[in-house]
């Protein structure tokens, strides 16, 4: 069975057989994917993808209401929690974020409609053949970090916003000799 090259281990591989570029609409899950997406910022995905189920305990399911109600009394135990990444500005930023998506929920109905509104609501099918065709930006991802930032979100440059983008399903890039491609 071929999987894509970056899937090189049983964490990785468990991720990318199950999750990874599946179409993804739920607001708790895609707040998720867009706060370990900021976290993973300057590390690799599997530093974060090890983390994922302490981050879930720390910040509360990722309820995106019950994480915008954070007090800094919160955040500052957060940041002696060895379990994640306890870099100040991300740890804060999640806070900050949820309270933009709060916002973008009122405006759009769902922080579902507001993010998948980058990708015209539908999945853009890629046809790679090797990793190094796959881009670290899109214009789509541009416009999503653009419109983002506008909107007081933050750790939500393109690169960042791009790797959301496949990680939730609005771009399917697994690579065309990968057994995923056609299943997502």
């Amino acid at each position: 069975m071929h999987r894509c090259a970056w899937a090189t281990d049983d964490v990785l591989c468990a991720y990318h057989d199950t999750e990874w570029g599946v179409p993804l609409h739920d607001d708790r899950q895609l707040f998720e994917f867009l706060s370990l997406e900021g976290a993973q910022a300057g590390l690799s995905w599997r530093t974060v993808l090890a983390r994922r189920e302490r981050y879930r305990a720390v910040f509360h399911g990722f309820d995106i209401a019950r994480v915008a109600r954070m007090t800094d009394r919160e955040l500052e135990k957060a940041l002696t929690d060895p379990g994640i990444i306890r870099n100040r500005l991300k740890v804060t930023a999640t806070r900050d974020n949820a309270r933009a998506a709060l916002k973008a929920i009122e405006a759009h109905g769902s922080l579902d409609a507001y993010l998948w509104s980058f990708v015209d609501a539908e999945p853009r099918r890629n046809r790679w053949k090797t990793s190094a065709e796959v881009p670290a930006t899109t214009p789509a991802s541009d416009r999503m970090s653009k419109g983002l930032k506008k909107d007081g979100f933050r750790f939500v440059g393109s690169t960042i916003c791009y790797a959301l983008m496949q990680a939730t399903g609005m771009v399917n890039d697994h690579l065309v000799g990968c057994f995923r491609h056609r299943q997502v």
